[in-house]
């Protein structure tokens, strides 16, 4: 992260198809207990050894990380690609909001897990912890514009979602990466 006199810049984190579970779920899935393949910059949360296939009447999606630790509520993260892909239409939501939205089934190696509503497109976000916030001026759920400078540059509009271990950076889907020729570790411009 750099940061001007005035402008504030953000590092961009590219977040792929994920399953969050909770343990009741996962161990129906799973007869071994969850591992770290690699620490995510969230502090304390992971992206687990563990993989599932993603499963509708129209299509399947192999090898979807699990994130780990395992949550008190089953979510799946999917981009518009995928849902093109698995002829689903799931809402834009924040991550936990998942009432009302696509049912979906999950294959692990152990059996299958139906979810009857849980599969979302996730919101971009900026996340912080409550010291940045205050810092930059910013509060849960503000609404900033992410502004991109390349040569498919433009705006995008992302909620700030602050937590305890919230570790400063902004998440998009493959989806918006690809649209605007961002990557990993890229930054951009947060604008309030």
């Amino acid at each position: 992260m750099k940061q001007g006199k005035e402008k504030i810049y953000g590092t961009i984190a590219v977040s792929n198809r994920h399953v969050h579970l909770t343990k009741e779920n996962y161990e129906k899935l799973f007869d071994e207990p969850i591992s770290i393949k690699r620490p995510l910059n969230q502090v304390g949360e992971y992206a687990a050894m563990q993989t599932v296939t993603l499963k509708t009447e129209k299509g399947v999606i192999e090898h979807v990380r699990l994130i780990g630790p395992l949550r008190k509520y089953n979510q799946v993260e999917i981009s518009r690609s995928d849902a093109i892909l698995l002829g689903l239409n799931p809402p834009v939501r924040q991550s936990g909001d998942v009432e009302d939205s696509e049912a979906i089934t999950i294959i692990g190696p152990k059996g299958e897990l139906h979810l009857d509503t849980g599969c979302i497109q996730a919101e971009r976000h900026v996340h912080m912890n409550q010291s940045k916030a205050i810092e930059l001026g910013l509060k849960h759920e503000d609404l900033v514009k992410l502004k991109v400078e390349n040569d498919k540059g433009g705006v995008m509009e992302a909620f700030v979602k602050v937590t305890d271990n919230g570790y400063f950076e902004i998440h998009i889907d493959k989806d918006d990466a690809n649209c605007f020729m961002l990557n990993t570790g890229d930054t951009v411009e947060i604008e309030k």
